[in-house]
């Protein structure tokens, strides 16, 4: 699933950097002004009125449930030059811990932010009345917002019932062609390599290579163990690396907990699936051989990136912005042939890997404004310069003379910077703040253009290469592929799904199906482990236990209740022009 992010997905510009941020509150006066152009890639001006903004210095209040560590008070490059532009400055905090519990005593408290980005818990906040409708204030105040989303501002509303719009989408990515694969399953390149770069296709030939390569180094230059494959099981991380493969492994589409039925669109939750039941035997054998960390649901998450950069862990299940600190470290210390390769490993080989199942634009999550913000207006017209055509170039490419060149009309990296970004991607990303802004703006996805033929984002197949060390480029040329995503079934070979990515719609905080949510998380975050490392004799007892469970607690009236949003989702999309 993309539960966090992706993110997750989804959270980095070409240069992997960590996103952030969120809109502001009050009320709007309802006189709506006529739509604003909303052709796909034309360029606008900044701001509607821009002789007459208000550029006086403000700072606003921001809340973000997703982490990112390299923020520096907007005392970096992109930042300074953004608040140049508009006068906003941003007084920012990032949950620690459980978001849920962040945004839950929010709602109790009734002390909100300016600015909030709550994603899966927004529903606790209009609950409480702690969030605005912002339609009026898009109507009125937002021209490039308007002009981005186009067609697609339907998707942003909230449900059948209530269509507000209480956050705008800013995950989601208009116009999108994906370049970037992440995910799947990793492998540093020098157990593929030490292998003659095998066919790395199913669980089964995963395990080969690193077992074999363990039993030729099983420990590191300093005699240190080297480890076959490490989990990142802390908090929310679980979903990322431990469960939601068990969806993409056996075929299943990105729907957060849950598989749909693209046909009916029912809603099952994934685990009573009887194919995950055996990517989870397929990890309890793993612990079994020795070939899984034995800590992997008792560190932490700084050890887990800690270990990643220490170069002893062969394996990864997990997402690129998950452990990229780690790889950064590897990156600096010069051990490339210690970094990972991605590979569309499934269960078995009658299924299809699911990474770029298609999903249209989702709509979905994204930035809200409190209802306690102090300057609604100013806050829109702050998110609407950063849908700008020139905020996103900033937010993507950053400053012109100094991260990028005009070479012939078109947008280059000089070498120079190319290698900082390679090679020492923290610090520059702290220094620039190039990519921080990502899910905090309307924006356009990888491979649209802007209208001097640019792209809007470097994730496009001219750029992705240049990010790639030689030691990468060895390994993808021996598979004989440019990147990553060359290994895994494209697009065109999936339905574009017509309800978006089930793990982003919006359910209200006291609904039922939330409720049930939390507790059936409670549950699996407690028995998956249990099964993985049980003795394989007894994985089947603590499978059905675990089921049981789950039925005990009401798993099949939260089902029929998410079929519901899912089926209502799809009612609500169905005459939208943009489906």
């Amino acid at each position: 699933m993309n539960t966090r992010s992706k993110a997750a997905a989804l959270l980095m510009t070409f240069a992997l950097s960590v996103g952030l941020l969120a809109g502001c509150s009050s009320n709007n006066n309802g006189e709506n002004s006529k739509a604003a152009n909303n052709t796909g890639t034309a360029n606008t001006s900044t701001n509607a009125g821009a002789e007459t903004e208000d550029l006086s210095p403000v700072t606003f209040s921001f809340f973000a449930e997703d982490p990112n560590p390299n923020w520096n008070n907007m005392q970096d490059e992109v930042s300074k030059e953004i608040t140049k532009k508009t006068g906003v400055t941003l007084d920012a905090e990032f949950a620690v811990g459980d978001p849920a519990q962040k945004v839950a005593l929010m709602a109790a408290s009734g002390q909100y932010p300016d600015i909030i980005s709550a994603k899966g818990d927004i529903g606790k906040l209009v609950d409480a009345g702690g969030v605005i409708d912002l339609t009026d204030l898009i109507n009125k105040y937002a021209p490039n917002i308007k002009r981005v989303l186009g067609p697609y501002l339907s998707r942003a509303k909230y449900t059948t019932e209530d269509q507000s719009i209480y956050a705008i989408p800013t995950w989601a990515a208009v116009d999108e062609q994906r370049f970037v694969a992440g995910g799947g399953f990793e492998l540093q390149h020098r157990v593929v390599k030490e292998a003659g770069y095998p066919q790395i296709r199913t669980v089964q030939d995963y395990e080969k290579a690193i077992k074999d390569y363990l039993a030729k180094h099983p420990t590191d230059e300093n005699g240190n163990k080297n480890i076959g494959v490490s989990l990142n099981a802390d908090d929310w991380h679980i979903q990322i690396s431990v469960t939601n493969p068990a969806v993409a492994t056996t075929g299943g589409s990105d729907d957060g907990e849950y598989w749909v039925d693209q046909d009916t669109f029912e809603a099952k939750y994934h685990f009573r699936r009887p194919e995950e039941k055996e990517y989870f035997r397929w990890l309890n054998h793993m612990n079994a051989e020795g070939l899984l960390d034995p800590e992997s649901f008792v560190q932490k998450y700084d050890q887990y990136k800690a270990k990643v950069a220490s170069g002893r862990v062969l394996g990864l299940i997990d997402q690129d912005w998950d452990y990229n600190d780690g790889q950064q470290a590897l990156k600096s210390a010069g051990k490339l042939d210690q970094t990972y390769g991605h590979y569309p490993v499934t269960l078995s080989e009658d299924f299809k890997e699911t990474s770029f199942w298609p999903t249209g634009f989702m709509g979905g999550y994204g930035i809200s404004i409190s209802s306690t913000a102090k300057d609604p207006v100013r806050i829109i017209k702050f998110l609407d310069f950063l849908a700008s055509d020139e905020g996103q170039i900033l937010n993507n490419w950053g400053i012109e003379g100094k991260h990028y060149v005009m070479e012939d009309g078109k947008r280059v990296v000089p070498q120079e910077v190319q290698d900082r970004i390679n090679n020492d991607n923290t610090a520059f990303t702290k220094e620039t703040g190039i990519g921080f802004y990502w899910n905090m703006m309307v924006h356009y996805g990888d491979g649209a253009k802007d209208s001097t033929g640019n792209y809007y984002t470097k994730n496009n197949p001219e750029m992705i290469p240049t990010g790639y060390s030689d030691v990468e480029k060895e390994t993808l040329k021996a598979y004989d592929a440019t990147i990553w995503k060359d290994l895994f079934p494209k697009e065109d070979e999936f339905k574009v799904k017509a309800y978006g990515a089930a793990w982003n719609i919006q359910i209200p905080g006291e609904d039922e199906v939330a409720v049930l949510g939390n507790k059936m998380k409670d549950i699996t975050w407690k028995r998956v482990p249990e099964a993985i490392l049980a003795k394989p004799e007894n994985f089947d007892k603590v499978w059905e236990a675990y089921q049981q469970d789950l039925i005990k607690a009401g798993v099949e009236k939260m089902e029929k209740g998410y079929t519901k949003y899912v089926q209502d989702r799809v009612a609500l999309w169905s005459a939208d022009s943009g489906q």
